[in-house]
């Protein structure tokens, strides 16, 4: 099967890993040869059940039996689409109250800058350096990263960049910005929190001058971080949500939230403001409900924060200098790239899935489903640290 893979599918880089799938259950994925892996990436953070969830499952088999895609997005009245987006603006605060439903979290930030330049008349987009937002043009042109981004130039016009937790910085919003986009919590940089109320001051910098917030909980939404969203940590409500990943319970899916009167100002002047034809699927929308059902009527968010504090008991080595994130959004930091490649890849020889991080190399991806039991988690940081200890011994 890789000797397919690799002639008739599009790569994203040199050197895929190559796991021959059998299927995946809980916290493990299984291999042809009928090796198991436990799994602490979560498709990068994207399975919030695990895999096969019952729950996710069946609500997809349901809604087959139903009807699947009928008519592009915003036209029908679709109860799984409908039900899932009143369930969302209860459990999020007043002023965002009215998703819009796409495909991807890339087309969810896409809307999100469109609708920031349409509310406020203005063009001027601020991001922050080393992040990361997606790989559409919109997405890349935010993007903090030139290296990845040089070649596929030019991107969308009048985008400046500042530093993530620098407060000096915030004085480059002014009234021509109609939008600044941060993730909550900085992902490819190297799963960095935002401190001394960082947040706070952006958002009392938008108000000021009139600019849209944008936060990026793709990454550290849907109970990642032990709220549903990283930024209720943070005492601060965005004018823009964006989401994905681990709404859809492993299926592809993004939205973007705010308050009825912004978005409704994609229906008109000029109507068809932003469109999908897929956005809102059925079946997708079916996943959705039943993991937001299955993560604020479980457990799962306050478990989440005593299972970061289980990980950063086991996981004290020399060669882990700190363990960065929140929740079950965590990186083990190394001293090189060289030694977190070494690690990622003998652990896998041992089964146990670990993965990168897109711009620091130093940094070890621990992003396990939100189900993963306490023995689990102690079987991954075993295997961890063996891995470790023979390292420390060869050199």
């Amino acid at each position: 099967m890789n000797t397919d893979f690799l002639k008739y599918q599009a790569q994203t880089s040199p050197y895929p890993l190559g796991m021959e799938v059998s299927h995946a259950v809980g916290s493990y994925i299984y291999d042809t040869n009928s090796k198991k892996y436990l799994d602490f990436v979560a498709g990068v953070s994207a399975c919030a059940l695990g895999h096969q969830h019952p729950r996710v499952n069946q609500a997809i088999k349901d809604q087959l039996d139903k009807y699947s895609h009928v008519m592009v997005y915003g036209e029908y009245s679709q109860s799984p689409a409908v039900q899932y987006c009143k369930l969302l603006a209860s459990l999020l605060p007043a002023t965002l109250d009215k998703t819009y439903l796409v495909n991807s979290g890339t087309e969810a930030i896409e809307g999100a800058l469109k609708l920031a330049r349409r509310t406020t008349g203005r063009s001027q987009l601020i991001s922050c350096h080393n992040a990361y937002h997606g790989n559409t043009m919109g997405s890349m042109s935010v993007m903090g990263f030139e290296e990845r981004k040089q070649i596929f130039r030019p991107l969308i016009p009048d985008v400046d960049f500042i530093t993530f937790n620098n407060e000096d910085d915030l004085q480059k919003i002014t009234t021509k910005t109609a939008g600044i986009i941060l993730e909550t919590i900085q992902g490819g940089a190297g799963f960095i929190q935002p401190h001394n109320d960082f947040l706070k001051k952006v958002r009392e910098r938008c108000t000021e001058v009139g600019a849209m917030m944008i936060l990026d909980e793709i990454q550290p939404g849907f109970g990642r971080t032990g709220k549903l969203f990283g930024f209720q940590n943070y005492d601060v409500v965005p004018d823009i949500v964006v989401m994905g990943k681990g709404m859809g319970g492993g299926m592809p899916v993004g939205a973007f939230t705010a308050s009825s009167t912004i978005m409704d100002l994609l229906s008109h002047d000029p109507k068809l403001g932003h469109i999908t034809t897929f956005g809102g699927h059925p079946v997708i929308a079916s996943a959705c409900l039943a993991t937001l059902q299955e993560i604020t009527e479980t457990n799962l968010m306050a478990e989440a924060m005593e299972k970061e504090k289980l990980f950063r008991t086991l996981l004290v080595h020399p060669l882990i200098e700190e363990i960065r994130g929140k929740g079950l959004m965590l990186a083990a930091m190394t001293k090189s790239a060289d030694i977190t490649n070494e690690v990622i890849l003998k652990c896998q020889d041992k089964g146990l899935i670990l993965f990168w991080l897109l711009f620091e190399g130093c940094a070890i991806r621990i992003t396990p489903p939100l189900t993963i039991s306490e023995e689990e988690i102690r079987e991954g940081c075993s295997i961890i640290l063996e891995v470790m200890g023979e390292m420390m011994i060869e050199e």
